[in-house]
């Protein structure tokens, strides 16, 4: 029966950080969605002021509790499986909470991407600063970009 148990802990695990995987919401300058696509957008002509390297994460800071789930119950699995009698229950208890401390923190490493913040100054004067995943693509002070905007959202590209 152990086994069994075991058995589908892993399973259920598996299937929640695959799942976890497609949720990735890009915010590459690259990657359109199906609604984004073949929409016109506002073209504006900048020079790069500055670029600075940031993290994006792809679940607002927010974690779904899949991994913590998920680490806990493999925590609590593995760790039942030290000790005999009642040192199981003690050790699958704290084996459980090790595992949940620590799958929540994959989740949250996991959703963490590189990105780009470029600040440009517009051909009018003004200043922008977009924020996008890093694809790449080199940006660097005094190049000239353009900045492809349509419903709220804005890229920059060469």
């Amino acid at each position: 029966m152990k086994t069994t148990n075991r058995l589908i802990v892993t399973v259920m695990v598996a299937g929640s950080l695959a799942v976890t995987g497609c949720a990735y919401n890009s915010s590459s300058a690259d990657v359109y969605t199906a609604s984004q696509a073949q929409r016109e957008a506002t073209v504006r002509m900048a020079v790069v002021e500055s670029v600075r390297a940031v993290k994006i994460s792809s679940n607002n800071g927010q974690p779904s509790g899949l991994g913590a789930v998920g680490g806990g119950a493999l925590g609590a699995v593995a760790g039942s499986a030290i000790g005999g009698g009642r040192g199981s229950i003690v050790t699958g208890i704290i084996g459980g909470i090790a595992g949940a401390v620590a799958g929540n923190a994959v989740e949250n490493g996991v959703a963490m991407h590189d990105g780009l913040e470029i600040t440009v100054r517009l051909d009018n004067g003004d200043y922008r600063a977009i924020t996008q995943a890093a694809t790449g693509e080199v940006f660097q002070a005094g190049d000239r970009v353009r900045l492809l905007s349509s419903g709220g959202v804005t890229r920059v590209t060469h």
